[in-house]
């Protein structure tokens, strides 16, 4: 039997223990390794890849806006003068309340509304900027000299609603879907996971102590590590956050209901029952409510005192005292912001900035928008009559008949002219009969409205979604089908006469011949009769949502709502193309065919543009008001563009590919 010496043993031993020792140790390391990997994969999973770039861009200079009003969201004190920002742009005003700058959306600036602006200074560049959230282009910086562009690479990183600089050099970023993001100079990510996949409103608080408003899922507190959230349930108002404020340990949160208090993380109590709270300025003593049509209302958080709104009426809280305030202003509605430079309070409206004057006599006007042809900017309509006006119809704001020679307008709204879908002049009477949500409306030749026709008329609905003349008459489209008006009155076709579908967007004539987009697909007709359907079913239609219809020569170019534009020839085949034929959404109507040119304005591509001698399509982005093309006409040689933000004059000589 072998024996091992005292020694041996312990070098057995020893090595032994070497082994286990290592084995632990490569087990260690093993684990390390993966918890690494498993750190990397989750932070590279949260990353948002993004570029900075310098905006050098400029609009062609043959791009001529048609002035729109300025529409105000958000005013920061910067460098010794007042930036306000809009969805036109960014302008700059001295101490005296002269404007200094224009910096345009589309001309300037990437073609995005701007929606919030604060001032900040980030890490990666430690100089106190502008930092200004776009709609659809992810943020601005500037710091006076120039711009520069912090672009995320995903599309839902670019939509942003909120922003919160820091103290640190990190920015806090609201999105339409990612919900809240963090910007710290070298990378963009989640700010943390219970904060994702939210529609943010609006951001305060700190990077230890955050307040989130969401558009329906109340307000979040994260706090610790954690988030805390509160909605209706909890004493929340309304679960759609409108604004919040922070004084203290409180926290003041507005809805379209009221305003809802906190005192250290817990809701204690609710203010102003009913009022659309927009906008907040709290102090120790107390709080401004900016409201959506109901003024500024000033609340006293000391005992024994009430709120007073901007228009002069009362808001009684319980077991309240009266409380003079200032003098009624009528137009300070629409309040956009609050905010406090030294001892001033201000209000940001829609459409002006006031200053609440110590003295005890109200809200005072301090600046105003300069004047504008365009009573808006919300462009649905566009068309040119045989006196060479320009009528613009609006989404929800009536029209305007414009003088171009003159650079005025007459402004129409009413009950039946308020939404307008689609404007069609007469040539030969010069009357211009409009499609509105309310009607079908006919102005004679001196722009006044003179007759209006609804269901009660033999329409087969109110809403009239587009028109054309056709047979000595006109074709009117519904949503519940074609009504044909003729000398011998109104009939109508609906989908048990055969249209593919009941729900009709756009129409095209050529000759004896009428096509029909439905949202079911496209009918062809001859005298009024269906004569052949086509659906992506039965043709080569690569999408039933058809949108527009513009007969092209012999052909027909289509627009779909979904898959870009296509031709359809006489033989009833379809066409694609090769940049036009793709997944975008062409808007409703939003089709002009010149002889040089067709035109299909598009919800968020921009302009695209068909040269009919080459036979090819090509984009216009760069200098319009906005890549959201909503209308077009053509007058004198140039090519009117309208848009969700604005209106632009382009010769159509300018336009090659």
């Amino acid at each position: 039997m072998l024996k091992l010496s005292r020694r041996s043993l312990g070098a057995a031993m020893l090595a032994a223990g070497a082994v286990a020792l290592a084995f632990v140790g490569f087990a260690f390391w093993r684990a390390s390794r993966t918890l690494r990997q498993l750190r990397v994969k989750v932070a590279a999973e949260n990353e948002i890849h993004f570029n900075v770039v310098h905006i050098t861009r400029k609009a062609p200079a043959d791009f001529e806006w048609i002035s729109a009003p300025a529409v105000f969201v958000q005013a920061t004190p910067f460098n010794g003068h007042l930036f306000i920002a809009g969805p036109a742009g960014l302008l700059e005003y001295d101490p005296s309340g002269k404007l200094l700058n224009d910096y345009a959306v589309g001309r300037d600036l990437p073609g995005s509304p701007l929606v919030a602006m604060a001032r900040g200074t980030l890490a990666d560049t430690r100089e106190p900027e502008l930092i200004i959230a776009t709609a659809k282009d992810g943020l601005l910086a500037f710091n006076g000299r120039e711009f520069r562009q912090i672009l995320p690479q995903d599309a839902d990183g670019r939509s942003v609603t909120a922003i919160l600089p820091l103290a640190s050099g990190h920015l806090l970023i609201g999105t339409k879907k990612l919900g809240v993001l963090l910007y710290d100079g070298k990378r963009l990510t989640a700010f943390h996971p219970s904060l994702k996949a939210i529609y943010v409103t609006s951001l305060a608080g700190t990077e230890s102590d955050l307040w989130v408003g969401t558009l329906e899922a109340g307000v979040l507190h994260w706090h610790g590590g954690e988030s805390d959230s509160f909605s209706e349930e909890q004493g929340l108002p309304d679960r759609q956050v409108e604004s919040i404020a922070i004084e203290g340990e409180k926290a003041y949160v507005g809805t379209p209901l009221g305003v809802a208090v906190f005192d250290e993380g817990r809701f204690a109590r609710a203010l102003a029952p009913g009022v659309f709270a927009t906008a907040l300025l709290a102090s120790k003593a107390r709080i401004f409510v900016g409201s959506e049509d109901q003024g500024v209302i000033d609340i006293s958080l000391q005992p024994g005192r009430i709120h007073f709104t901007s228009r002069g009426s009362l808001a009684p809280g319980p077991g309240l005292a009266p409380n003079p305030g200032p003098a009624p202003v009528p137009e300070l509605s629409e309040v956009r912001q609050l905010f406090q430079v030294d001892s001033d309070v201000y209000a940001l409206t829609r459409g002006g900035l006031y200053r609440l004057d110590p003295g005890g006599f109200g809200w005072q006007p301090v600046l105003r928008p300069g004047g504008a042809v365009l009573s808006d900017r919300n462009i649905s309509a566009l068309a040119a009559d045989n006196q060479g006006r320009l009528w613009v119809g609006y989404f929800d704001r009536g029209l305007d008949v414009v003088e171009l020679d003159r650079s005025r307008a007459t402004h129409v709204e009413n009950e039946h002219v308020f939404c307008v879908n689609r404007i069609l002049p007469e040539d030969e009477t010069g009357t211009v009969d409009v499609a509105t949500a309310n009607g079908l409306v006919r102005f004679d030749a001196a722009a006044s409205p003179e007759q209006v026709l609804t269901r009660a008329d033999g329409l087969i609905a109110d809403h009239v979604t587009d028109l054309v003349p056709y047979e000595g008459g006109l074709a009117l489209a519904t949503p519940a089908g074609l009504t044909f008006l003729t000398a011998g009155g109104a009939q109508s076709i609906y989908a048990f006469q055969g249209l593919v579908n009941n729900h009709v967007y756009a129409l095209g004539v050529s000759g004896d011949e009428l096509m029909a987009g439905t949202l079911g697909g496209l009918s062809q007709l001859e005298k009024g009769d269906v004569q052949v359907n086509y659906t992506t079913a039965s043709s080569g239609l690569k999408h039933n949502w058809i949108t527009a219809v513009a007969p092209v020569g012999s052909e027909w170019m289509i627009g779909t709502y979904g898959a870009g534009i296509f031709s359809l020839d006489r033989e009833g085949r379809f066409h694609s193309f090769d940049t036009a034929t793709g997944h975008f959404n062409v808007n409703p109507n939003a089709m002009l065919v010149t002889e040089r040119h067709v035109f299909a304005g598009t919800l968020g591509n921009g302009l695209y543009v068909f040269d009919r001698d080459q036979q090819r399509w090509f984009t216009v982005e760069t200098g319009l008001p906005s890549s959201n093309v909503t209308a077009l006409a053509a007058i004198h040689g140039y090519i009117y563009v309208g848009t969700d933000n604005g209106l632009v004059r382009i010769p159509e000589q300018v336009l090659e590919p």
